[in-house]
């Protein structure tokens, strides 16, 4: 047996936490330097504030009403095109894109901390198959747009991919067995998003699953800018010229990865952070959407809405609350900088749950009561940091078709559907007229849009017979 590494004991005296040591002699040598990493990963000091602060809840109640009495819907939006106009300023920004992206400006981060059990799947959620002919995973989809992208505009773009505690190993082993699609491995990153202590809601104490397993759970996808930093990749990136980030999560398919379109949107506007939006289709649709409050971006969730405020209307006639969060989004460098340090870093946010774990004589307590508070932080946190952020208008059926749930709407067969109306929509522009009942996939290594796709056609490096499948085939 060890003894307890020199300061843990008094870290923890400090901030009362001593029965996190309770049975550390009985450990043995590698669950003890288990415990030990679990006590020095947590930051006892802002886990006591922010528990302190959290029973302040009907104060946080008021300002959530007065948020949403503050709302306005977002000024500062790029538009679908719907003009000529319109249609020269998305080719100007989409120029200056491939320009960034040629230069090897680009990089892309993965969110992939979530596993796939809403879907009844049970690893990460990127492992997920999607492909509605050849069962792609989403990590597949995704590793073939960014291939594509390199092929078509010449630069490097690294992919990085954040992965939770549940996924990294297991995410990992993933793409070493597909020895990475392809891809040159130096220019792939995996990282680990960091955890938060659940506690005791009327104590404080940090709860324990077992003698030497402190509760953790991840800190949020908001917790990606720490992780970034302490995992070296923010100043890797740095000394290799990077100067923004292509955000997406790991369950939307037909997310238009490094959209060059988004990228220069983002750099001629001098953005520090772009975000990507689309219309509700009813005001009740469970999105967070983006408005203005006193000068700044910030998001609403819809769960801070009722159905008369979700369907309030300004003077002109637009739905306030209509800009729904796709969590696509464009960060430059410098700004994920800032949010590592001092005032700029993103706020925990306390959720009341039901948390198992052991008394004090070390016995199993499991409870249906809402007995503990966790804790997590929001990238959209940092909205109203930003000194400049814009919104640009999506295209909802194009690009934002998320695999969510299990069945109904963004449901695995929603997503693939979208794949598969996707690939007729581009044939029927090639002149290729597909039965409705077919179902049509195309990689990304064979188009990344219709213009290509007829290209390939035309040139015959691909058939429309290797793109579909008709009913009897399935």
């Amino acid at each position: 047996m060890t003894t307890t590494p020199p300061g843990v004991a008094t870290k923890l005296a400090e901030y009362r936490q001593e029965h996190l040591l309770q049975w550390w002699d009985e450990l043995s040598a590698e669950q003890q330097n288990s415990l030990a990493a679990q006590i020095e990963s947590i930051d006892f000091a802002t886990v006591q504030r922010v528990w302190q602060e959290s029973p302040n809840a009907a104060a946080s109640l008021d300002a959530g009403v007065d948020r949403v009495q503050q709302s306005a819907a977002p000024k500062a939006v790029v538009l679908q095109p719907s003009s000529e106009a319109d249609e020269a300023q998305w080719q100007r920004a989409a120029e200056a894109g491939t320009h960034l992206l040629a230069d090897g400006k680009v990089a892309v981060i993965t969110v992939a901390g979530g596993q796939g059990s809403r879907l009844g799947f049970a690893h990460p959620k990127g492992m997920f198959p999607i492909g509605p002919n050849s069962s792609r995973s989403l990590f597949q989809v995704f590793a073939e747009q960014i291939l594509a992208r390199k092929r078509r505009h010449g630069g490097e773009i690294p992919w990085l991919i954040m992965t939770s505690s549940a996924t990294h190993s297991e995410t990992i082993k993933f793409f070493e067995q597909h020895d990475y699609w392809g891809f040159d491995r130096n220019t792939v990153a995996f990282f680990q998003q960091g955890s938060m202590p659940a506690v005791d809601a009327s104590s404080g104490r940090v709860l324990m699953s077992a003698p030497g397993v402190i509760c953790l759970s991840p800190d949020g996808h908001g917790g990606l800018v720490t992780a970034l930093k302490s995992s070296g990749l923010l100043d890797r990136m740095a000394k290799e010229g990077i100067e923004s980030f292509f955000y997406h999560q790991v369950d939307n398919p037909t997310v238009i990865m490094c959209d060059p379109a988004l990228v220069g949107l983002h750099t001629l506007n001098d953005s520090q952070l772009t975000t990507n939006v689309v219309k509700k289709q009813h005001p009740m649709e469970p999105m967070g959407v983006l408005v203005d409050i006193d000068g700044h971006v910030e998001i609403i969730e819809y769960s801070e809405l009722d159905e008369q405020q979700a369907a309030g209307k300004d003077a002109s006639g637009q739905w306030v609350f209509w800009a729904g969060n796709t969590a696509i989004h464009m960060f430059s460098l410098t700004f994920l900088e800032q949010l590592t340090t001092g005032d700029g870093q993103l706020e925990l946010h306390v959720a009341r749950k039901s948390v198992d774990h052991i008394d004090t004589e070390g016995k199993l307590i499991q409870t249906s009561d809402l007995n503990a508070n966790k804790f997590e932080r929001f990238i959209f946190d940092a909205l109203p940091l930003a000194t400049t952020a814009l919104i640009v208008e999506g295209n909802r059926e194009r690009e934002f078709n998320p695999v969510k749930n299990a069945d109904g709407n963004d449901s695995p067969a929603t997503s693939r559907g979208a794949l598969s109306r996707i690939g007729r929509e581009w044939l029927a522009t090639a002149g290729h007229s597909v039965p409705e009942t077919a179902t049509v996939e195309i990689s990304p290594l064979t188009a990344l849009d219709a213009k290509e796709l007829a290209s390939s056609l035309a040139d015959g490096r691909v058939t429309v017979g290797e793109l579909i499948k008709s009913p009897a085939e399935k």
